[in-house]
C-alpha cells in the first residue's frame, strides 16, 4: 500500500505530539515532518510530495489561514485548532475538515478518511484524460463532459460544483484538485471560489463576469491576471 505523506504544522509541541500519535495509529499515513510555524512548513513542502497537511490556525507571524492562501497548489488540508470561529473561512478555502481541539481519535480518523476519499477521487485512475473532454466519477456515476459544455466550477465547502450547459454535478473533490485538471487554454480562475470557461464570457462589468445570464464575481486578487489572459 502506498502511504500518504502528511505534514503537521502547529506551534504547540504537545499538539504536534498528539497529532503524530494519532497519525501513527493509521497505517496508510506517513509523517513527513512536524514543524512549529508556517515558514518551516513552506520549506518542507518545496518537494511537492506532501499530500495531507494538519494545520493549526493561531501561529506566530503567519497564521494557518494566511499560510494556506500562499500555497499555489495546496494538498488536502485538515485544520486542527482551538478556535471554532474560523470554520466558514476554512471551508471557503476548500479545507477537507476542521477539527476543534481537543478532538478524539475517532473524530481524527473520520477527517483522515474524508481526505483519503478526496485523494482517491482526484487520482488518475478515477479520471480519464481525453482530448476535448473531462471525465469525473462521483457517487458511482461517470460523467464525460466536453470542455465547451462546462460553464464554471464553484467551491462549495468540502465539494466542488461543476455547472455545465445541461446539468450541475457535485464532485467529492477539492476546488484545488478540480482546478488542476481544467486546462488553462480553456478555463481561468477569477475568484478564490470560481473558475470559468473563457469562451463563455459574454460581458465584464466592474467586478462581475457574465456568462450570458449567469453572474460570477471577480476577486480583487484575480482581476489583473484575468485581464492579462484575455489580452485586455
Amino acid at each position: 500500500m502506498k502511504k500518504i505523506k502528511c505534514l503537521i504544522v502547529d506551534d504547540e509541541p504537545i499538539a504536534r505530539q498528539i497529532i503524530a500519535g494519532y497519525c501513527n495509529t493509521i497505517p496508510s499515513l506517513e509523517i513527513a515532518g512536524a514543524c512549529g510555524n508556517s515558514f518551516e512548513a513552506r520549506e518542507m513542502m518545496t518537494g511537492g510530495d506532501i499530500q495531507l497537511l494538519f494545520l493549526d490556525i493561531h501561529m506566530p507571524v503567519l497564521d494557518g489561514i494566511a499560510f494556506l492562501k500562499t500555497i499555489k497548489h495546496p494538498p488536502q488540508i485538515i485544520f486542527t485548532t482551538a478556535y471554532k470561529e474560523y470554520a466558514a473561512t476554512a471551508f471557503d478555502l476548500a479545507a477537507c475538515d476542521y477539527l476543534v481541539k481537543p478532538f478524539s481519535l475517532e473524530r481524527f480518523i473520520i477527517a483522515v478518511d474524508r481526505a483519503m476519499e478526496r485523494l482517491s477521487d482526484a487520482s488518475p485512475d478515477d479520471r480519464v484524460a481525453e482530448d476535448g473532454y473531462l471525465v469525473f466519477k462521483t457517487e458511482g456515476k461517470i460523467y464525460r463532459i466536453k470542455y465547451e459544455q462546462l460553464l464554471y466550477a464553484e467551491a462549495s465547502g468540502n465539494y466542488t460544483r461543476v455547472v455545465t450547459t445541461e446539468t450541475v454535478i457535485v464532485l467529492n473533490m477539492s476546488f484545488t484538485s478540480v482546478e488542476k485538471v481544467l486546462p488553462g487554454s480553456y478555463f481561468v480562475r477569477v475568484h478564490r471560489s470560481f473558475i470559468v470557461n473563457k469562451s463563455k464570457i459574454s460581458l465584464i462589468q466592474g467586478q462581475t463576469i457574465f456568462l450570458d445570464k449567469v453572474e460570477i464575481p471577480i476577486g480583487k486578487n484575480f482581476k489583473r491576471g484575468l485581464f492579462n489572459i484575455l489580452g485586455l
